[in-house]
């Protein structure tokens, strides 16, 4: 079953190439046996490349598509169009290619509608509404199930729910009890919507103190609403209230930033990783956070540290919008923790996800000759072609240095500091 979240999203393919150039595409043995037997021929069709190759550790080779050397797939056209789209149809094509932008998340005995912001057309929220989407979605989800091995089994539900933290656990429906109590400071629109992400982070603190053993159902709930009271009245509604950052959380921060602004491969490929040595000056440019700042992507246009930290002003409405509709989407498909990101707990994926905001409205400064919300646009298509899928930022030394930057509350202050 396929469910969809209460926010207007829509979404078409309008041709970007950005998914047929900048991704590797892994095939499961049936997908590389049907496209072998469509008869390509590497010679005319492919430019001399094979349809695949073989890719990852030895224990656990995977076949891909083959990429050429500017990162685009060896079956995209001159013109932009998908070969085995044009000759054999979209049914054809591999699972991947055709969910792209979308992503599924398994909760309890449904699939929920997440979105990757990466893709521009998902961003600018340019096509059909989602809902008109559900034909596909749920051929999608039935060939996801059978790929991944997914199917109802515990207490009835297709994967069990994350845990909260460590090993404190909490069936589906008290899960989404937390789900909509951070949905509930989401929708309080009267606060500006860097205040609700610093109250995300404020509730997460008081639940991190709180066990919930026999706080279940109803009961959980009036707890949630107490800890929610709580929060409106001890959450600074000023940014400017916050101290700025201290050295140790920025240099924490300049360490994110270069995680989530780095593209490795494709034509937005950055200008600093073409070699190890370039990637190290990068690195320790970042970690001083002087002078100009590496073009790890080839969007990002030349700058330096010291003028990003210069304050622009509240963001546009517009631009506070597509945000707002961007962790919608995030957190009522729960797609910041669980399976959907590698495995991080329920708060620590929280967490993640409101490291997020402040690196989107660094990036955002960043595009100085830009309007607010099209710096906005870029910034978030940038961050968020890493968030839940660059497995660097689910390493213990990233998830290590995001609870430093929450337990020193160096994090809200980041996320007031970018904001004013």
């Amino acid at each position: 079953m396929i469910r969809h979240l209460p926010v207007v999203q829509n979404w078409d393919c309008h041709v970007s190439g950005c998914c047929c150039k900048e991704y590797q595409v892994t095939l499961t043995d049936e997908e590389r046996r049907r496209i072998e037997a469509q008869g390509w021929d590497s010679q005319t069709d492919l430019g001399g490349l094979p349809p695949f190759i073989k890719s990852g550790p030895w224990w656990k080779r995977r076949y891909q598509l083959t990429g050429r050397g500017d990162g685009s797939c060896v079956f995209l056209s001159d013109q932009g169009r998908c070969r085995i789209h044009e000759r054999f149809g979209y049914e054809a094509k591999p699972l991947p290619c055709r969910l792209f932008p979308f992503v599924l998340v398994p909760v309890a005995d449904h699939w929920r509608v997440g979105l990757r912001f990466a893709c521009p057309s998902a961003a600018a929220n340019k096509g059909r509404p989602l809902p008109e989407h559900d034909d596909a979605l749920k051929d999608f989800a039935a060939e996801l199930a059978v790929r991944e091995g997914l199917q109802a089994a515990h207490a009835g539900a297709i994967v069990r729910a994350p845990a909260l933290q460590g090993r404190q656990r909490v069936e589906w429906p008290d899960l989404l009890r937390f789900v909509q109590a951070l949905q509930t400071i989401l929708n309080t629109r009267r606060d500006r919507l860097e205040r609700r992400v610093r109250k995300w982070l404020a509730l997460a603190n008081l639940c991190r103190q709180a066990r919930f053993d026999e706080v279940t159902g109803g009961r959980l709930v009036e707890f949630l609403n107490l800890l929610a009271a709580s929060v409106e009245a001890e959450t600074p509604a000023n940014p400017k209230a916050l101290k700025p950052p201290s050295w140790i959380g920025r240099l924490l921060f300049r360490q994110a930033l270069a995680l989530f602004t780095r593209k490795d491969q494709g034509p937005n490929r950055g200008s600093a990783t073409g070699s190890r040595l370039a990637l190290l000056a990068a690195a320790s440019r970042f970690a001083l956070g002087r002078g100009t700042v590496p073009r790890l992507h080839a969007w990002l246009p030349e700058t330096t540290f010291e003028r990003i930290e210069a304050a622009t002003g509240s963001l546009p409405e517009e631009a506070e919008q597509i945000l707002e509709r961007y962790y919608a989407i995030k957190l009522g498909s729960i797609q910041f923790c669980g399976s959907a990101y590698f495995g991080l707990s329920f708060w620590d994926g929280l967490e993640a996800l409101c490291l997020t905001f402040p690196v989107i409205l660094w990036t955002a400064r960043s595009f100085a000759d830009l309007p607010r919300t099209e710096a906005v646009l870029r910034a978030l298509s940038i961050v968020d072609d890493h968030f839940g899928f660059n497995r660097m930022l689910a390493t213990q030394r990233q998830r290590l240095s995001t609870r430093f930057l929450v337990r020193l509350h160096e994090l809200e202050k980041l996320i007031a500091w970018y904001s004013r």
